[in-house]
């Protein structure tokens, strides 16, 4: 009887020993904020979030909440170092939604100052039309020149670029390069 008392000691004091508790740390994410080309209706598009874990505690994401059923996620890693960053692959398919769409991803753990971490994009989804082909259409339809060009000057259809606003999420840097200052 007394074996059995030290194995419940033992168990106990082992699964106590064993917890540590993860401080909040801090992320830095590059663009948060995307706005992406149009996208025909039924495509997928591609989107890839960098997150860097710049504070001393490793940064633990216990949960990934997109708003839609449209937006999968490609990697499940959830673990980032400290001074590591870690690249999560989303897709978003576009076949159920028509118009302009506006989606957020929220990434629960321990990210200061809430905990929570929101990823926001929007796009325009153009539907195929019945009777008269779009430009849109005519450039998805059209192989040969596909098949030349596009993925020579624009890349992948779905790894299209995208635009961020100009505030204080934004990089910094002149405006316009390119013109002189008057």
């Amino acid at each position: 009887m007394k074996w059995q008392y030290l194995i419940i000691l033992f168990l106990v004091g082992t699964m106590v020993s064993c917890r540590k508790k993860v401080e909040p740390t801090e992320v830095i994410v590059e663009d948060r904020i995307r706005h992406y080309f149009p996208v025909l209706a039924g495509q997928e598009l591609k989107l890839n979030y960098r997150i860097k874990n710049v504070g001393d505690e490793p940064l633990v994401i216990s949960e990934i909440q997109p708003d839609c059923g449209c937006i999968v996620l490609d990697d499940s890693k959830r673990l980032i170092p400290p001074d590591k960053e870690l690249l999560f692959n989303f897709k978003y398919e576009s076949a159920k939604n028509i118009g302009y769409v506006r989606h957020s991803i929220r990434l629960y753990g321990n990210i200061k100052p809430h905990g929570v971490l929101e990823l926001i994009f929007d796009t325009n989804v153009v539907p195929s039309s019945d009777f008269i082909p779009d430009y849109e259409e005519m450039w998805y339809h059209d192989l040969e020149r596909k098949r030349l060009t596009k993925e020579l000057v624009d890349g992948s259809e779905e790894e299209q670029g995208y635009y961020v606003d100009v505030d204080e999420n934004a990089r910094s840097g002149p405006r316009y390069p390119w013109r002189e200052e008057e």
